[in-house]
């Protein structure tokens, strides 16, 4: 059923708990925490869980009820939402057609090297002189001859002052000879230039690829160190794509692709990562890179698919993206009536959930990102990098090993060759301590800076999310109060900032290690101004009613931000104080790693999800899938055109229509079998007995679940709105023990 608006009050968060209602006055509360503030040092660290995370309300005081989130990693999809609010799909595994005119030139031009060129050879020699025709008769007799390009040097032609007729020679090569390129480079002297000729590379379009080494050993320069110079006009000089990922995250899907392609990974650029236990689509754009060759990957790659292509003139830019649409199946639900979902599921939308950071934000090892980013904000440098390479639980064993290696024998080189290459923070800090022993500043600095911030903005979110609980527990949820924070109304910025978290975020996904995987959001710039955006509210603005509870915000310390003006702006002061952090004042003078140097942000209290809508199913089968992915609608199709397209022939040709039959089911069974081998690694995950004995089975063996579809701003976490419906923890540990 789809979600529908229902009137009534805004619910009040119930009092549930005496620690809280204890500890706020005055903040004792927070000493709860304190085996995680400053005592960084102990050796027996558990996973981050809620509680520790600042995650403490609710909206709601509706009862919750049982259900299993990402059971399979296909119970979670998720499509990004483009700047033109559009949801991103896969729906073409096909080149774009502009590609296939481009590509019928390009053979046209490839059919020139199958013939004699005596006749141009002779034309040349007219314009350049008998030198310069020998000079080129021997370049084509070597490109003619099918000779390794490796093993083709350029040639260089005669001195040449004047640059009319050095113009004339580079128009008579791409008149005739579509298979060589020209530049010019230094004369002997001052006053001359040569023109240089060399073979087309054709395919290799990123001139820092594979060739890269073999031209720089032999002393030849890349022509072009973005990517190759002889590409068509008529083509955008990047090429989007649609990226589908099973149960990858976004870096290692594009990691992989680049391996293939034989690029850098930097060659990609992305609006935001993707977690990793999901499905999920998101564009992606890379440069100068044909699509034909990005179409083939499919072939290859597992759990990767890759379609929608077109060429664009500029690449995609971390943060250019609205948010993310997500499809959402709970399984094994136990409830003890319907009406309880139904309850929830209207109460959700009607008022949202707490815009809590989810867990995923602190990470999923037992050393949670925030705790190093106090490290980092403290200067602790030395104790920052132990932190990130000391040995943890619950980790795979291979990764527990190369810990375990290095802890006990400081062998830099062999651990690295046990260190896992996702590793990326881990991998990073040994190469960098090989360079320079003891240099654990330059160590942590050698951490890509996306993943280095995420500690330090993990740190930021922990505050902000105990103040965020602060302020529902000592104000509630249904009024704007004095000294809370707002968005300026009438500010056209108000929409767009709403919902961006601060400089970065990162996502880490709930199975992957904490230390190796970007959030959904990436940094965004902002005006210098931005504090201007916000306001305090005062006792006018309440008579007025010109605010309600879904405008108030609370700051991510920094810089550029200010404080709510009541009692909820000490817990921020409070807690820092508690790991030795002042957040007015630097403890050291790195900047990147100095909360005074960042400039902060706002983010909403309370978020409502668009676009909201729920269904209950009930299904048997635990390991089959109950909602369709994009490449389960491709596969859809395709099946559904051939089978018609046999229809048609079996009637026109009046064959055996049980022989059209067989035929229409081999081509569905080539059509389903990425989407099958996928199914059955998902099924691998989790082995489900049939429940039979608690509410929610029946006696054959049927279970409920409850399937969500909702939109949310980039910045948002969807299991924090899960959250609020099940009244339950949000942690992977938690989840498996529902299985």
């Amino acid at each position: 059923m789809r979600f529908g608006s229902e009137n009534g009050p805004m619910m009040r968060i119930p009092v549930s708990s005496l620690f809280w209602q204890s500890a706020l006055k005055p903040y004792p509360l927070f000493c709860y925490n304190s085996r995680f503030c400053k005592t960084l040092t102990t050796t027996t660290m558990k996973t981050v869980d809620e509680s520790d995370a600042g995650i403490l309300c609710f909206i709601s005081n509706l009862p919750g009820f049982r259900g299993i989130l990402k059971q399979r990693y296909c119970d979670f999809i998720v499509n990004e939402v483009d700047t033109d609010r559009k949801v991103v799909h896969l729906t073409s595994l096909d080149v774009p057609p502009e590609e296939a005119a481009v590509e019928h030139n390009e053979t046209k031009a490839s059919d020139q090297l199958n013939r004699s060129y005596a006749s141009e050879i002779e034309s040349f020699r007219s314009l350049a002189g008998d030198s310069d025709a020998q000079c080129l008769e021997t370049l084509i007799n070597q490109v003619t001859s099918g000779k390794n390009e490796d093993s083709i040097p350029p040639i260089v032609l005669s001195a040449n002052s004047d640059k009319s007729h050095r113009t004339a020679i580079h128009n008579f090569f791409k008149d005739n000879f579509k298979f060589l390129v020209t530049d010019t480079v230094d004369g002997p002297d001052a006053s001359s230039k040569c023109i240089r000729v060399r073979l087309n590379s054709g395919g290799n379009n990123n001139s820092m690829g594979r060739n890269s080494k073999k031209r720089k050993e032999r002393g030849d320069n890349p022509f072009d160190s973005r990517g190759s110079e002889n590409w068509p006009e008529q083509l955008g000089k990047f090429l989007r794509f649609h990226l589908y990922k099973e149960n990858k995250d976004t870096q290692e899907a594009l990691g992989l692709i680049s391996k293939m392609l034989g690029i850098l990974p930097r060659s990609f650029g992305f609006a935001g990562t993707k977690d990793k236990r999901s499905v999920s689509t998101q564009r992606v754009t890379v440069f100068k890179q044909r699509a034909s060759k990005l179409a083939a990957l499919n072939k290859r790659l597992i759990g990767i698919r890759l379609g929608d292509f077109c060429y664009v003139k500029e690449g995609l830019l971390l943060g250019q993206l609205l948010g993310n649409r997500f499809t959402i199946t709970l399984r094994g639900v136990v409830v003890d009536s319907e009406d309880v979902i139904k309850a929830s599921a209207n109460s959700l939308g009607r008022n949202g959930f707490i815009n809590y950071f989810g867990l995923q934000r602190f990470g999923s090892g037992s050393v949670p990102t925030h705790l190093v980013g106090a490290t980092l904000l403290r200067g602790e440098w030395k104790s920052a990098v132990k932190m990130i390479l000391d040995p943890r639980e619950g980790e795979r064993n291979e990764i527990s090993k190369a810990r375990e290696y290095y802890n006990e024998t400081d062998d830099i080189d062999g651990t690295l060759r046990k260190l896992p290459r996702h590793l990326v923070a881990e991998r990073a800090i040994l190469q960098c301590l090989k360079k320079c022993p003891g240099n654990y500043l330059q160590a942590l600095k050698a951490i890509p800076r996306t993943l280095r911030m995420m500690y330090v903005h993990s740190y930021q979110s922990f505050l902000w999310n105990h103040a965020a609980s602060a302020r529902v527990q000592k104000h509630g949820t249904e009024h704007v109060v004095v000294g809370d924070l707002v968005f300026c109304k009438g500010d056209d910025t108000e929409k767009e900032l709403g919902c961006v978290n601060p400089e970065f975020e990162y996502e880490s996904s709930n199975d992957a290690d904490d230390s190796s995987h970007l959030d959904e959001v990436p940094e965004t710039d902002h005006p210098d101004g931005r504090h201007n955006l916000v306001k305090t509210v005062t006792a006018e603005d309440i008579n007025s009613g010109k605010y309600t509870i879904d405008d108030v915000v609370l700051p991510l310390p920094g810089s550029r931000v200010i404080y709510p003006m009541n009692d909820v702006a000490e817990v921020y002061h409070h807690l820092a104080e508690k790991d030795g952090i002042n957040l007015t004042e630097s403890l050291h003078n790195v900047k990147e790693f100095s909360i005074t140097s960042m400039t902060g942000n706002y983010r909403r209290v309370f978020q409502k999800p668009m676009d909201f809508e729920w269904e209950l199913l009930t299904y048997i089968d635990g390991n089959k899938p109950l909602a369709e992915t994009d490449l389960d609608k491709i596969a859809k199709a395709k099946l559904a055109n051939i089978v018609k397209e046999e229809e048609a022939v079996c009637g026109n040709k009046k064959k055996d229509p049980s022989d059209c039959m067989k035929q229409s089911e081999s081509l569905s069974k080539d059509i389903k079998l990425s989407t099958e081998n996928n199914e059955a690694a998902c099924a691998k995950e989790v082995k489900q007995p049939h429940v039979e004995s608690v509410c929610g089975a029946d006696s054959q063996g049927k279970q409920m679940a409850l399937k969500l579809g909702l939109t949310l701003p980039s910045s948002c976490y969807a299991t924090m709105a899960i959250r609020e419906l099940l009244k339950t923890s949000t942690s992977v540990a938690f989840h498996k023990t529902l299985n």
